[in-house]
């Protein structure tokens, strides 16, 4: 089974508690068997269930991921650097001094979708040329 998404999974559930069997609501919406069990069972989802170890509450990621898309919409949009330093800003205000991590740019992009990433391209000099002429 492939990957699947928590709105998959809660219609899934549904589909138990209206009396579908997991076997079918399984196979209907791609959903792993165990993963259901789990879920009737009480299971978090790997996002809850690890959301206290995360540096930054989800309240103050989406904030930053806000910040992230409005820098853009200005024209502006920070490098990976840059976002670091605004998080270890916001993790400093409230008391939290250590380093980000290595990896922490890359799980809060995975975190939040609809932050973007673009590589920067060379311009090309006749394209700044034919700009400033």
């Amino acid at each position: 089974m492939g990957k699947y998404t928590e709105y998959e999974v809660k219609q899934a559930l549904d589909a138990v508690a209206n009396g579908q069997s997991i076997h079918k609501a399984s196979s209907e919406w791609g959903i792993p068997r165990s993963t259901l069990r789990h879920r009737l069972q009480g299971v978090q989802a790997r996002t809850a269930a690890f959301c206290d170890l995360q540096r930054l509450s989800p309240d103050q990621e989406a904030k930053l991921a806000e910040w992230v898309r409005i820098q853009h919409a200005l024209g502006l949009a920070p490098t990976h650097q840059q976002v670091r330093v605004f998080a270890g800003r916001i993790l400093h205000a409230i008391g939290d001094t250590e380093p980000i991590g290595k990896g922490w740019i890359q799980a809060f992009l995975k975190r939040n979708p609809s932050v973007k990433v673009q590589r920067s391209r060379p311009i090309d000099s006749r394209r700044i040329n034919g700009a400033s002429t």
